[in-house]
């Protein structure tokens, strides 16, 4: 089996085009082809369907796309563990964050480590929490942040609290308030993040358990096009504590479930079944020790309200 061509498949499916794959690989067209050809014989299979100048995934190449993403992390991590028992101290460390989290705090703990390990490398990742989790379960990166809910036998530390905030103009009726339930967002025109996000899970399952029908205008993996449309007047926007925030012009209220704040502790997970490489022990490190001092939405008083868990707690499995 060669490595290479199943690493070309995988750049060609996540590209959608062997044109862009192949300005990405510096490989000619052709030759990026022949190769995706050669593999087909090889496995057996039809890894994509060809419709025109398109390609499209077919259903066997599926879920050889998924294998061959889990083989090609695990020969990466035994080559990062021949490294480690070799003495050396470099190697690559792929991380996977929310968007929120890749803004608000990924620059100050990427600063923080830089200094300390010049010589590793850090490949990022953005998604959502689901997505994020079944790449630590596949071995495609090392690292999450952040997820609230994590299932065995994914392991995790606590970071930061998050609260569900929600956000409008200065001028909305609610504006004056400092918590809501989802009851009084009742009939207001609402603006949230796509399903795979944690703040939209939480503040789901909190309008199911109210029996609330949210309105939504939009769903956005943005939620800073969620704050800009809600700052002018076009709806409340429901997004997590750990955004950037200028608050000019717009209101900011903390959600609450009954009596206690909509939100949870975020944590940083990572696959114990897997080798973890002294570099991604210290980013670890490195990342505890940022949020001990300062995380996303720390200077809202309304985050520091969601209380840390009790040792040894670990939620569900869920998404980010």
């Amino acid at each position: 089996m060669d490595l290479r061509r199943l690493a070309h498949f995988v750049a060609i499916a996540e590209a959608g085009s062997m044109a862009v794959a192949a300005r990405r690989l510096h490989v000619s067209q052709p030759a990026l082809s022949r190769q995706i050809r050669d593999l087909e014989r090889f496995l057996g299979v039809q890894l994509f369907d060809r419709i025109g100048r398109r390609i499209a995934l077919a259903a066997d190449g599926r879920e050889i796309l998924a294998r061959s993403r889990h083989l090609l992390a695990e020969s990466e991590s035994l080559r990062e563990r021949a490294v480690a028992l070799g003495g050396g101290k470099g190697g690559v460390l792929r991380v996977g964050a929310t968007p929120q989290f890749l803004e608000a705090g990924m620059p100050h703990v990427l600063t923080l480590y830089g200094r300390r390990h010049p010589e590793v490398e850090i490949r990022l990742f953005e998604g959502g929490g689901d997505r994020l989790l079944r790449m630590v379960e596949q071995g495609e990166i090392h690292l999450a942040i952040p997820a609230l809910k994590v299932v065995e036998p994914l392991q995790s530390a606590l970071l930061y609290p998050l609260r569900v905030l929600a956000v409008m103009s200065r001028r909305h009726r609610l504006a004056s308030r400092r918590v809501l339930t989802v009851l009084d967002l009742q009939g207001e025109t609402l603006l949230i993040l796509g399903p795979e996000f944690q703040t939209r899970q939480l503040f789901q399952a909190a309008c199911s358990a109210a029996r609330a029908e949210p309105r939504v205008l939009l769903e956005s993996q943005s939620p800073q096009s969620l704050i800009a449309l809600a700052a002018a007047g076009h709806g409340v926007a429901i997004v997590p504590s750990v955004v950037t925030l200028n608050r000019t012009g717009i209101a900011v209220a903390g959600l609450v479930q009954g009596a206690q704040p909509l939100g949870g502790w975020v944590r940083v997970v990572w696959d114990p079944r897997r080798y973890l490489p002294p570099h991604g022990e210290s980013f670890l490190k490195t990342l505890v020790e940022y949020t001990r001092h300062s995380y996303p939405g720390h200077q809202l008083r309304l985050t520091r309200e969601v209380r840390r868990p009790a040792a040894g707690a670990v939620p569900a499995h869920g998404g980010s």
